[in-house]
């Protein structure tokens, strides 16, 4: 699901590029409009193969690579598209400005290797590229690849409304709370029915927390009638009201259409007071919920409806502003929780060797409940300590944690993370699924990274990750709601201003990046030639950068990120210090930077190689003290 979706995203930003009348214009004006029009048909080709290949990364190796194979080659040809763009508004410049022109400023602006011809450069480039484009297309037979229009949808999820939820931990307050709401009928409703909504991360608990609600004796009493239903991600209308009214009836009546369907719905819910849980709305649009609720006009006054939702949009529009979100249990619940699903008690009183990695597995989980849950169920077989200690100090999170098959067949550990993040990820459209994959490149330490939504959307911009579009800031800001909204993002405690990654979404952001982002902190020792594949890289400012951590990024040379970042806690440093090596012998040498950071170091002097890197769209010299 990863690569598929990060190699969709990046070809459909180059279909549009190369479909774009101005770019047709220059590609003609430099001779290389045929080889260009050839490699458009190709990709398009291939991207008839990408729902397909979505299907099958997960459990076939070699479509990954596929895949992999397929992102590198569509990073070169934005390199290319890049290269030509930058050259024709070289020329404009040039055309436009006065030759005795000294500006230092001008000097910025990229020569873009004039003393040849930029066809000379560039289709060779493009033959090449399109002879390995046609090879990954050729293998569509051996790999089983096959043109799909859609992607089939998933409608199979059971409903499990009629189990008691049992080792429910910490949930007692909010439980009492929302009972007294539901369990309220002091005729001051002027409404026929109202809405509780439970809004949160996947895996917090909200569902859990509504099937408490539900099961409890008291609504049961109450209400009548009641049905539960789970919408995910496919809102079909027709489906969802016939579950509902098979669900009260208990009945398999037949309908032809939905406004039949919707009368019969009315009926049984015509002057009787209600109680539904509609749970995982995943929709964002208006006119579905108004759909759905349609046939409850008429019901008693005191009905309710539960909606669990990772989103605010919807809720925002049906007229709830300032909702609550339901937070992850509390460090003593959280270990409670996690005693019982992995030692079958509700402490470490009979388990004191074991304690400290509990509390550290807890820690890692951030209180999940889900993730308290999985890994403890994980641990119920094990109770050495050794075994613990390898669970709490693996690098890859994501190992063992969900079910060990998928659709039936055997999933690799490293395709299994924490079956909440996934379902959340997966969920996102292509283009988010990129922008969520760069914050990899931020720090593990949630706590102390902290991080400005508008430096984000200005670092995808210069990635030029976005559509061409009349305004790519606004769109940005967009985006970055939309993950925000979704629990991908998350204010900081203490400034709401600025915003944190949580350490379960940093393992998922790790997970997905593949082989295309690295945070390079945690791959001090990787090799030249293991680097070589990288397209974006950060590292955490230290006090002294020395040459020697970066020399192996000789071989990068298609690295297109340089980003340094920081975790501002009891440093003290307000400069860092960087080695004059790394920009007279490595950062010259990549060519294809697009964003580079060297702010709060101190250098010597402002290099000038900055002003040939032609595909350079940020540029933070921020607080960098230049010494004289």
């Amino acid at each position: 699901m990863a690569a598929e979706a990060l190699a969709n995203e990046l070809l459909k930003v180059l279909v549009k590029k190369m479909t774009d009348e101005a770019f047709k214009r220059v590609a003609r004006a430099h001779g290389i409009y045929n080889e260009l029009k050839e490699l458009k048909k190709t990709l398009s080709r291939i991207q008839d193969l990408l729902h397909d290949a979505s299907q099958k990364e997960v459990t076939h190796k070699s479509v990954k690579e596929w895949l992999n194979g397929l992102q590198h080659l569509a990073y070169d040809i934005d390199d290319v598209l890049d290269d030509l763009a930058t050259e024709d508004m070289h020329r404009e410049i040039t055309l436009q400005e006065p030759a005795a022109s000294t500006s230092k400023v001008r000097k910025l602006i990229p020569s873009c290797c004039t003393n040849f011809s930029l066809t000379h450069r560039l289709s060779p480039k493009l033959d090449s590229i399109n002879k390995e484009l046609e090879n990954l297309e050729k293998r569509k037979t051996d790999l089983g690849l096959l043109k799909i229009d859609e992607k089939p949808r998933n409608t199979s999820r059971r409903s499990e409304t009629s189990l008691p939820e049992r080792d429910v931990v910490g949930r007692e307050v909010e439980k009492e709370q929302f009972l007294n709401k539901l369990l309220r009928d002091d005729g001051s409703s002027k409404e026929n029915f109202s809405i509780l909504p439970r809004v949160g991360m996947g895996g917090v608990g909200k569902t859990t927390l509504a099937r408490l609600l539900y099961n409890d004796t008291k609504v049961q009493d109450h209400f009548e009638p009641k049905a539960w239903l789970c919408v995910s991600d496919d809102f079909d209308i027709f489906k969802i009201t016939d579950a509902i009214l098979q669900d009260v009836t208990k009945e398999n009546t037949k309908f032809k259409d939905l406004n039949q369907l919707q009368k019969a719905l009315t009926e049984q819910f015509k002057d009787k007071r209600f109680l539904l849980v509609v749970d995982e709305v995943w929709s964002e649009k208006y006119g579905d919920w108004e759909n759905l609720v349609r046939p409850f006009l008429s019901c008693a006054p005191g009905s309710w409806i539960i909606m669990t939702t990772r989103k605010e949009k919807l809720l925002k529009q049906i007229g709830f502003h300032n909702v609550d979100h339901l937070k992850s249990l509390s460090n003593d619940d959280a270990l409670c929780l996690f005693a019982v699903h992995a030692l079958g008690v509700d402490n470490f009183d009979s388990h004191t060797i074991l304690k400290s990695q509990g509390e550290g597995i807890v820690k890692k989980c951030g209180c999940l409940p889900l993730a308290l849950k999985a890994i403890g169920r994980l641990l119920r077989t094990k109770t050495n300590r050794e075994d613990w200690d390898d669970v709490l100090n693996s690098e890859i999170w994501e190992v063992e944690i969900g079910n060990t098959t998928e659709n039936g067949k055997d999933v690799e550990n490293s395709d299994k993370i924490v079956p909440a993040l996934r379902i959340s990820y997966h969920e996102l459209s292509a283009d988010l699924k990129q922008l969520f994959a760069y914050c990899s490149l931020f720090p593990k330490d949630f706590l102390y990274f902290l991080f400005d939504k508008e430096e984000l959307v200005s670092l995808w911009m210069a990635e030029g990750f976005f559509n061409p579009s009349k305004s790519p800031e606004r769109l940005g800001l967009e985006y970055f709601e939309i993950l925000l909204s979704r629990s991908f993002f998350q204010h900081a405690p203490n400034d709401e201003s600025l915003f944190i990654k949580h350490d379960l979404m940093n393992d998922l952001t790790t997970f997905v990046a593949g082989e295309f982002f690295l945070r390079f902190d945690n791959h001090m020792k990787t090799k030249t030639e293991a680097l070589a594949k990288y397209r974006h890289m950060s590292f955490t400012r230290k006090e002294y950068v020395g040459y020697q951590k970066f020399e192996a990024f000789k071989g990068a040379k298609r690295l297109r990120t340089f980003l340094a970042v920081s975790i501002d806690v009891d440093q003290g440093w307000s400069y860092f210090f960087l080695s004059n090596k790394i920009l007279v012998d490595l950062l010259p040498g990549l060519t294809l930077l697009r964003v580079l950071s060297l702010s709060r170091f101190q250098i010597t002097e402002v290099p000038e190689f900055i002003g040939s890197l032609k595909h350079l769209r940020y540029l933070n010299l921020f607080g960098t003290r230049i010494e004289v």
